[in-house]
């Protein structure tokens, strides 16, 4: 199986399909996984990418370093389609609002750019809204959950 470099998930109480099995194996395919690819680029776009296209991930980010190329792909009609930057060259995820990337600053290490649109994202009202939307969901499962009043206290 797989190990990506990078994952991000949505926790099962807010709205995320991935979890831990009682035996501690990862079931369910995670909203956003990475590779770092040096050497294993056609494995990373083959084999891996099949693998994450079967268990549901959502969006799969590739950064193939030796050829200083970028694939960024998301899931439309349960398959994981290449997404273009936008005009500007940045990459917004669709999963998690307010993840933006700039591909060419990554792949010319222009570490300041990546970290300046990175926090841009996540100072938007979408970010904002994603995050208030989590804990909303995390609110709502809690009341289901649990009792409003211990028994024999009504």
């Amino acid at each position: 199986m797989p190990q990506p470099d990078l994952l991000l998930m949505i926790e099962p109480e807010c709205g995320g399909r991935a979890g831990l099995s009682r035996e501690g194996y990862g079931v369910g395919g995670p909203e956003f996984v990475a590779e770092v690819s040096h050497t294993s680029g056609s494995f990373d776009l083959r084999d891996k990418f099949q693998v994450y296209e079967e268990q549901g991930v959502e969006e799969y980010l590739v950064w193939r370093t030796a050829e200083g190329e970028l694939d960024w792909f998301v899931r439309r009609d349960g398959k994981l389609e290449r997404l273009a930057p936008d005009p500007d060259g940045i990459y917004r995820s669709q999963v998690f609002p307010g993840l933006w990337l700039d591909g060419e600053a990554l792949l010319r290490q222009h570490r300041g750019r990546v970290r300046q649109v990175l926090e841009q994202g996540l100072a938007g009202p979408e970010h904002a809204a994603f995050v208030q939307a989590l804990a909303d969901r995390r609110a709502a499962l809690a009341d289901a959950v649990l009792p409003t009043a211990l028994p024999g206290t009504e």
